[in-house]
């Protein structure tokens, strides 16, 4: 049953994470079906620079006057320009309603008669004063029509009457702010022009009006289908879901991969029991292929039963994800056939897998065996092992150097290779490793625990092989967690040591969420009490040279001084052609002051843009730096980044410039110490999901070392009686296997952290080219991590030690 638990929760996990997919994907394509559902041709510019984060508000614009002129087209029934861009709701406690930062979009739109939305309650605005709300978002700011609202956008905020209230039909908890036509091109585009325009068809199939409408298209527009439209939206959020999907799968594999080890302990101790019963059976006529067939037949059997009940529990898991994210938007699990034949081919074949070797050696019991009291299988000796696992180990350690002092390439594949190796190296020299490590770790208990802990100690070392494998399912996991600290604890050491080298402004404003700010925000900021600059800058893409790049455009001046820029050749005067890169990309490209790059902006139009200088690595700007105006002359709707504040007095003047955008709510002002902060809770809500999704594998460890004691003391049952014969009580016995499951696995956890440590600190200085300058090993959580493994040890021995506890002594004499 407990070996049935760890295959169980590992196929619960890959059959979870893909009937949560499997599900989440099905949302996407009926919502994307169901918007734009009567459009047959859309009209959009074309994209010169396809940019994959772009949620639609940074769309080229479509001039008004194509209205006309594809009203005309033949077979054209409907013609609906649309207008999107970013607006927020602010709530009553003045901050913005909805996700700030990562998640759903905050989308501001204009209000189409008959278009995909449909009232609940009020009317379609009308005037600049006037505004629906999705029904969602209304709910969260506490709002019902007639209610005065405060929209906040890229301009100044606006205060706005609540009209109206419709139905957004599921929109994945985006906030969305419908507007006139008017008002929305003037808040959220430019006057007079759509972001596309939509038609819908009076009889002509997708396929001839799109070719009708695209005849009469001027240069820089193209026309496609209402099915394309569709498709499109669906082939990226499928894009996204199958990235998710696979690295979700990746730790459901390491659970996998750690419940392989459980089985294979548990089969070997299970065969080892039953010695002299399969000698018996072989003495009696049985061959050996029908031995091995028998054990085999278990596996079979327990992994057919786990794999049934990990796809159920995996179904309950998908549930929960769906009702977390989607709340009362989210419909039914989606069941296709991929999770069940995944799930079964999982789990039987790994529990399959797992038990052959064991039931090879069930075979090859002598017959003679069954006549002998003492009969047990023979052990083989530990040379090959240690020889495969030295040679694993040391290829391991070489492709790890090799991977950080080869020069060229991406260091992070080698040593990834090599740190495999290591591990599955040190995983088969762990019962050598064993001996001495848990001679060590045992001698405080067998000081001051006396009798029960010299034989806990003694327990645990007479079989190496069996106490290794429980400790390397515990290895897994913690050496995983462990590096994951390790390079998350580097990240933040890095970003700390980047801002107090490179950050050398006093202030920086930047927006909350993805929808930027308002030209007018870096006046505000300068007219602030202190402030002596206020520098605004933006970030956009483009194809440098024929490859998509993002860049930075402001004063260059103000920038270099903010940023601690530092020039390896070159100036800092860019003109109307002028482009700073950084040493990476000057080398890359073979680039030198003078150099001429083509630039392809989103707008379709390219200039050759003259390489000025060239500075040292800098991560706040990033790889490359263009004048604001050649910015500003491709973009038809742009925005500020972010400004940078020098003052004379930073901490005062912070208040000072919080009081100048106290009507903003979608901008914050940091300083270098929350710069650090911001950074820091990042890394640790990415350190912390990744830990998370690592606990199931030490759950299922922590079951392994269950499933060790319990079999432990059904195969010493004899020797539990003796031991109570000659006056050893309840409490000493329970005493000795707590201490037994405690040091092996406070062992798995030393070997586990070990390596990860090594890990971490392979994997820091492979990307430290990537900007991970610092190694900085969190002591104090491996610390934790130690103590958390002696109480999964305490833990993990409760029940085995009650039934140890609870025998029978005379009847456990007696045991065969």
């Amino acid at each position: 049953m407990l070996t049935a638990v760890a295959v169980i929760l590992g196929v619960a996990f890959v059959s979870g994470t893909l009937i949560f997919t499997d599900t989440m994907n099905k949302q996407f394509d009926d919502l994307f079906d169901s918007i734009g559902k009567n459009v047959a041709v859309d009209v959009r510019a074309k994209k010169a620079v396809d940019d994959p984060m772009d949620d639609g508000t940074q769309a080229l614009p479509v001039p008004a006057s194509l209205v006309e002129t594809l009203r005309k087209v033949d077979g054209v029934k409907d013609v609906a320009g649309n207008v999107t861009g970013y607006a927020a709701v602010v709530g009553r406690d003045g901050k913005i309603v909805g996700t700030e930062s990562q998640g759903p979009p905050q989308l501001g739109v204009n209000w189409v008669p008959g278009g995909d939305y449909e009232l609940t309650s009020g009317r379609a605005p009308r005037g600049s004063g006037e505004v629906v709300l999705d029904s969602d978002t209304a709910d969260k700011a506490g709002l019902r029509v007639g209610d005065t609202v405060k929209i906040a956008t890229q301009g100044p905020p606006q205060r706005m009457r609540l009209v109206g209230v419709f139905d957004a039909g599921g929109m994945m908890g985006a906030t969305i702010t419908a507007f006139d036509t008017p008002t929305a091109q003037r808040l959220l585009g430019r006057p007079g022009y759509f972001s596309d325009i939509q038609l819908s068809s009076a009889g002509p199939s997708e396929t001839e009006l799109r070719d009708r409408v695209a005849r009469v298209l001027p240069a820089g527009y193209e026309a496609i289908t209402g099915t394309q439209l569709r498709e499109d939206a669906k082939s990226d959020v499928a894009t996204f879901m199958g990235f998710f999907r696979t690295f979700l799968l990746v730790f459901a594999l390491i659970s996998i991969f750690v419940g392989a080890f459980i089985i294979f302990n548990t089969f070997s101790m299970l065969v080892a029991q039953r010695t002299r019963e399969l000698a018996l059976l072989r003495a009696i006529g049985a061959a050996r292929p029908q031995i091995t067939r028998a054990v085999v037949g278990e596996a079979v059997a327990v992994g057919a039963v786990g794999s049934t009940l990990g796809l159920a529990a995996g179904a309950g898991l998908a549930a929960l994800l769906n009702a977390q994210i989607m709340g009362e938007d989210g419909g039914a699990l989606v069941f296709t056939a991929t999770p069940v034949i995944w799930s079964y081919a999982v789990g039987i074949v790994v529990t399959v897998v797992s038990a052959y070797f064991p039931a090879r050696r069930a075979a090859k019991v002598p017959p003679v065996a069954a006549m002998r009291d003492d009969v047990a299988l023979p052990q083989r000796s530990l040379r090959v092992r240690v020889a495969l696992g030295s040679l694993l180990t040391a290829a391991g350690a070489a492709l790890i150097a090799l991977g950080l002092t080869a020069g060229g390439g991406n260091p992070a594949i080698p040593v990834g290779i090599g740190a495999l190796l290591v591990f599955l190296g040190v995983a088969m020299l762990a019962p050598v490793i064993s001996v001495p490590v848990v001679r060590v770790l045992g001698a405080p208990f067998a000081r001051l625990m006396g009798a029960p802990g010299r034989l806990a100690r003694q327990n645990a070392l007479r079989n190496p092989r069996r106490t290794a494998a429980t400790a390397a399912a515990l290895m897994i996991g913690l050496a995983l967690i462990t590096a994951v600290n390790v390079l998350g604890s580097s990240m933040r050491a890095s970003v700390d040591a980047q801002i107090d080298k490179q950050f050398a402004a006093d202030l920086v404003v930047s927006p909350t969420g993805a929808g930027g700010m308002g030209t007018e925000v870096a006046g505000k900021v300068a007219a602030a009490p202190g402030v002596t600059a206020a520098t605004a800058y933006s970030l956009g893409q483009a194809k440098f040279d024929g490859k998509r790049h993002y860049y930075v455009a402001g004063d260059v001046a103000a920038l270099a001084r903010g940023s601690n820029l530092k020039m390896v050749s070159g100036g800092t005067a860019l003109g109307r052609d002028g482009m700073l890169v950084d040493e990476d990309t000057a080398d890359g490209g073979k680039l030198t002051v003078g150099s001429v790059v083509p630039v392809q902006f989103p707008d379709g139009k390219t200039e050759r843009l003259r390489v000025a200088g060239v500075y040292a690595k800098n991560d706040l700007l990033g790889s490359r730096v263009v004048a604001q105006q050649t910015y500003l002359a491709h973009t038809p709707r742009p925005r500020v980044q972010g400004v940078i504040v020098e003052a004379a007095d930073g901490a005062a003047v912070k208040q000072a410039v919080e009081r100048a955008l106290a009507d903003y709510p979608n901008v914050k002002v940091q300083d270098r110490a929350a710069l650090k902060e911001q950074a820091a809770e990042q890394v640790d809500g990415f350190v912390t999901f990744l830990t998370i999704l690592l606990v199931m594998s030490v759950i299922i460890a922590a079951v392994g070392v269950v499933n060790t004691l319990a079999l432990s003391v059904i195969e010493r049952t004899r020797e539990i009686g003796l031991l109570r014969a000659i006056g050893t009580d309840r409490r000493q016995l329970r005493r000795m296997i707590r201490l037994e499951s405690i040091v092996i696995a406070v062992f798995g956890a030393v070997l586990g952290i070990a390596i990860g440590v090594v890990f971490g600190a392979a994997l820091q200085q492979a990307l430290e080219g990537e900007g991970l300058t610092e190694l900085s090993v969190p002591a104090g959580t491996l610390g934790v991590y130690l103590v958390v493994a002696a109480v999964i040890g305490v833990v993990a021995a409760v029940w085995p030690a009650w039934r140890a506890g609870r025998m029978d002594v005379l009847k456990a004499i007696s045991t065969e």
